[in-house]
């Protein structure tokens, strides 16, 4: 079980990271980052970092990248002088509602077609489920 569920999330990434570099010229790590940038108020590196469970080192790394193609800014935090809050950049909203669009339409084709709508709300309920009995 385990191999499958390895296989499947690395394949099932790969497509969709192709697609969406075809498409929409992004990456599925960077849409994912504007994705939580986009649906956290005050967003900081942290948030990135825990929302994807990935290092601190690593989102910083990948908002860098953004920041540098003009999808997102870092502005002083108004609390905190040490941190910064990221905002998207109008640039970054239009990537984020294209390959956000772009993204839903494939992941609806590879999910929708093999499964059920019910065995789909099973299948994201299952790894909910496990994902929360795993996480910190």
């Amino acid at each position: 079980m385990f191999d499958d569920l390895i296989r499947f999330e690395t394949i099932l990434w790969n497509t969709l990271d192709a697609r969406l570099r075809a498409e929409c010229d992004t990456t599925l790590g960077s849409l994912n980052i504007l994705m939580v940038i986009d649906a956290t108020p005050d967003c900081r590196v942290q948030e990135v970092a825990g929302a994807l469970a990935i290092t601190v080192g690593g989102a910083s790394q990948s908002v860098d990248r953004l920041e540098r193609a003009g999808l997102c800014i870092r502005t002083p935090h108004p609390r905190n002088r040490r941190s910064s809050i990221l905002r998207l950049t109008a640039a970054g909203d239009k990537v984020l509602a294209r390959a956000g669009a772009a993204f839903d339409r494939h992941l609806a084709a590879l999910l929708g077609d093999p499964l059920s709508a019910t065995q789909r709300d099973q299948f994201g309920a299952t790894l909910k489920t496990l994902r929360a009995s795993i996480s910190d």
